[in-house]
C-alpha cells in the first residue's frame, strides 16, 4: 500500500493550529478571557454595529461640527485633550472610571446604563497583578 504525497498531506494536521508554546497548551484566560461562541457570531441585528460604534460616530460628528464652526485648531486641540485623557488610567487589573473623558464629552451629568450596572464590555476581571503589569510593560 503505497500512498502518494497528496494523501499524506491530506491526513496531516496543519501547523497553524498549534500555539506558539506548544500543541498541548490550554487556553490562556488571563490574556484572552473566557471562550464564547457568542463572540464569533455575526451581528444579529442591523443596528448592533451602529450601537457599538455610537460614541465614535458621535465624536466624529461633534469634531466635524466644531471644525466647521471654529476651525481646524479647535478640533485638533480637543482631539489632543482626548488622547491625553485616554492615556491616564489605573493599573491594568483595576477598573478605570474615565471621569475626565466623560467631562470632556459632556457626559459627566448624564446617568446611563453603564453607571448603574457597569459597562458589559468591561466586566470585572481580577487577575494576578504582577503578571498583568509585566505583560503590559512587555516583560512577559
Amino acid at each position: 500500500n503505497s500512498r502518494d504525497t497528496s494523501d499524506l498531506l491530506k491526513d496531516s494536521i496543519p501547523i497553524t493550529e498549534f500555539s506558539a508554546s506548544g500543541p498541548f497548551e490550554g487556553h490562556d484566560l488571563l490574556r484572552r478571557g473566557f471562550t464564547s461562541a457568542k463572540n464569533e457570531l455575526l451581528p444579529s441585528h442591523p443596528l448592533e454595529l451602529s450601537e457599538k460604534n455610537f460614541q465614535l460616530n458621535q465624536d466624529k460628528t461633534n469634531f466635524a461640527t466644531l471644525r466647521n464652526i471654529q476651525g481646524l485648531h479647535a478640533t485638533l486641540k480637543l482631539q489632543m485633550e482626548f488622547r491625553a485623557v485616554k492615556q491616564v488610567q489605573r493599573l491594568p487589573f483595576l477598573h478605570s472610571s474615565n471621569i475626565a473623558l466623560d467631562t470632556l464629552r459632556g457626559n459627566d451629568e448624564c446617568i446611563g446604563f453603564e453607571d448603574i450596572l457597569n459597562d458589559p464590555s468591561q466586566s470585572e476581571i481580577m487577575g494576578e497583578p504582577h503578571v498583568m503589569m509585566e505583560y503590559k510593560l512587555g516583560l512577559l
